[in-house]
């Protein structure tokens, strides 16, 4: 019997954590919390699920050459070295029948969990959000569930007393555009069971993912550790007048070589997700400072519906 996988929220990520999993022969179903959620969800399946066959046609054209083991999609196609054209042309095939017969929605809790395998809680990173979910689900879980949270920067320590199964739970991250990065950040609290950790390792690489274990909570991850000072430097930049984010974008992008700049790469994270970050600092409270400048400015974006690429417009106008 094909095991169950369930995602708590369709924002950016969690569509593509459900998507992935799909992909690789789970049966997934996304828990949202209203019709409105369904209507914003459905649209990012379809892109999502899209862009990843994209990536797969477009891997047929790199077998063979210099670049293609640097630029092939990691979680789609597990041994480059061996794929043909018609390898890749399987894996499409399956993939497009993956997406139509192993992809559901669910707005009803209870029938969403019901004899699931694990569940991965991908809501957006507001600790209150995410404390009223664990409340409500804890009493619906089979005692054999594993619960995963997707957080970005919050530690599974403030949640684990609410989860109602500490001991089943920890923190499974993953960064955006899953399908070519194909990390997987695992980290434990206290109270996580060895044979949970190890379960939840052994998961994510089932699912196309290398498994990045971390020894210890902290903050931000691995990969958020660095990322998010990163980001919070060019919000600085920005909200201090310095220079305007295309400029900012430009001098990251001609000095490192790296494809995107900082603000582009915010557009792919969604602009509420910054907000939500930013906000939690506590300088972002304190007028004048910094951080309550760079909130202002985003919260502003939010309200004028630019919260990024799925929006059509961030920082970018994606409509052209």
């Amino acid at each position: 019997m094909t095991k169950k996988v369930v995602i708590l929220g369709g924002g950016v990520l969690g569509t593509q954590i459900g998507l992935i999993c799909a992909y690789h022969g789970y049966d997934t179903t996304f828990w949202l919390r209203s019709e409105s959620s369904v209507g914003r969800t459905e649209p990012k399946i379809k892109r999502y699920s899209e862009l990843m066959i994209e990536d797969l046609a477009k891997t047929k054209a790199v077998i063979g050459t210099p670049m293609g083991a640097y630029v092939y999609p990691r979680g789609l196609v597990a041994d480059f070295k061996s794929a043909t054209a018609e390898s890749i042309d399987a894996l499409i095939a399956q993939a497009k029948e993956n997406f139509a017969e192993k992809i559901h929605i669910e707005l009803d809790m209870a029938k969403a969990v019901k004899d699931a395998y694990l569940v991965i809680e991908s809501m957006s990173e507001n600790p209150e959000a995410k404390i009223g979910v664990y409340t409500a689900v804890k009493d619906l879980l089979d005692p054999e569930t594993i619960l995963c949270t997707n957080s970005s920067t919050l530690l599974p320590s403030m949640f684990a007393e609410y989860t109602g199964r500490p001991e089943k739970y920890c923190a499974l991250h993953f960064a955006n555009t899953i399908w070519k990065n194909n990390t997987a950040e695992v980290m434990g609290h206290p109270g996580t069971s060895e044979e949970t950790y190890n379960e939840v390792v052994r998961f994510a690489g089932t699912i196309g993912m290398v498994p990045l274990q971390l020894h210890k909570e902290q903050p931000g991850y691995i990969l958020n550790s660095m990322l998010v000072p990163f980001l919070s430097a060019a919000q600085g930049l920005w909200a201090n007048g310095v220079a305007d984010p295309e400029t900012i974008d430009l001098t990251w992008q001609l000095a490192t070589g790296a494809p995107a700049g900082p603000f582009k790469i915010l557009d792919i994270v969604g602009l509420e997700t910054a907000y939500n970050i930013n906000q939690m600092k506590p300088a972002a409270q304190q007028e004048g400072t910094i951080e309550n400048k760079i909130g202002k400015l985003l919260k502003e974006k939010i309200d004028n519906g630019e919260t990024g690429v799925n929006a059509g417009k961030g920082f970018y106008d994606y409509t052209k």
